[in-house]
């Protein structure tokens, strides 16, 4: 008698896999920013860079003087030697990825260091805990 996909599927034993192994792991090779140290790398010269979808920055608004990224192409914007690169971006620029809450950012900026960009991060709590902090936001009228 065979087994059901059901019983199959429960009998597979777990490992070092799964989406919170790979955020805990993307994490680990991050230093995550709060909002107010995520600024400050902005105002020192580095760039903070929106992940969220149009749908969603159209919604919540945005942080004045982000760039806008959408998830889909990122990795081809943040390669430092590719031809379809951000202006600006070299391996040692300070780099803040922001998303909704902090999950896909902390999994893109792992992927940047990959890249080669080495002072990647994102932002703890992601465009959500910058606009609690109070800090400024722009929104389409």
């Amino acid at each position: 008698m065979s087994e059901s996909p059901i019983q199959r599927q429960s009998s597979v034993t777990t490992g070092p896999f799964g989406i919170e192994h790979l955020l805990a792991e993307s994490r680990a090779k991050l230093t995550r920013v709060s909002p107010w140290e995520a600024l400050a790398v902005q105002q020192q010269g580095g760039l903070i860079i929106d992940i969220r979808p149009q749908s969603d920055r159209l919604a919540e608004g945005e942080i004045p003087g982000a760039l806008t990224v959408e998830r889909i192409v990122l990795e081809w914007r943040l390669d430092p030697a590719g031809g379809h690169r951000l202006g600006g971006l070299h391996p040692d620029r300070p780099v803040v990825l922001v998303c909704n809450e902090g999950y896909a950012s902390s999994l893109a900026a792992a992927q940047a260091k990959g890249l080669g960009l080495t002072k990647a991060t994102d932002l703890a709590g992601g465009f959500r805990a910058w606009k609690a902090a109070g800090l400024p936001v722009t929104t389409s009228s």
